[in-house]
């Protein structure tokens, strides 16, 4: 079992359970709103931020997730959230089970055809700092577009999930 994976990884899927509830309250048009220098609108980042988590999954696991399409492929936040879900479970799983960050993943980039490899550890690291900086980039859309975004980091996770507490100032 590998504990100190455990926070880290259900941050990572808390938050990107949130934003996808957060945005269920947003109208169409600022689904689709966008802002220089982000990966695109609302709901492709976050079909984006799905999808590529099903890639790491894809990697450490050598299987795709069983997902009816690809989240980049959908803007029914039901489906995204399903989705969410299922990567919540499976890296609670994946915690839960012997993971060796040592392993060497290998696969052939998409992208270039390059032969690629990588430690598992990295790839884990990687997932993180992936879905925490297109939720960032969401939550400047959202500010551009004059809504205040929810609260995603650590210690709001923490708040929510009973790890985390701060007590009033003593007089």
């Amino acid at each position: 079992m590998s504990q100190g994976l455990l926070d880290p990884l259900r941050h990572n899927a808390w938050a990107t359970g949130q934003l996808i509830e957060f945005c269920r309250d947003r109208a169409g048009r600022q689904l689709q709103a966008t802002a220089e220098g982000t990966y695109g609108s609302i709901l492709s980042t976050l079909g984006h931020i799905i999808g590529a988590e099903g890639r790491y999954r894809s990697r450490l696991t050598g299987s795709r997730p069983d997902w009816p399409r690809e989240p980049e492929d959908t803007e029914d936040l039901d489906a995204l959230r399903r989705m969410a879900d299922d990567m919540a479970r499976f890296w609670d799983e994946l915690v839960a089970g012997e993971f060796d960050p040592e392993r060497v993943v290998s696969w052939v980039s998409a992208e270039s055809g390059a032969n690629t490899e990588v430690h598992a550890g990295v790839l884990v690291a990687q997932a993180l700092n992936h879905g925490n900086e297109h939720r960032a980039q969401i939550l400047t859309i959202l500010t551009t577009v004059g809504i205040e975004p929810p609260a995603l980091d650590g210690w709001s996770y923490g708040m929510a999930t009973g790890r985390f507490r701060e007590d009033p100032p003593r007089s």
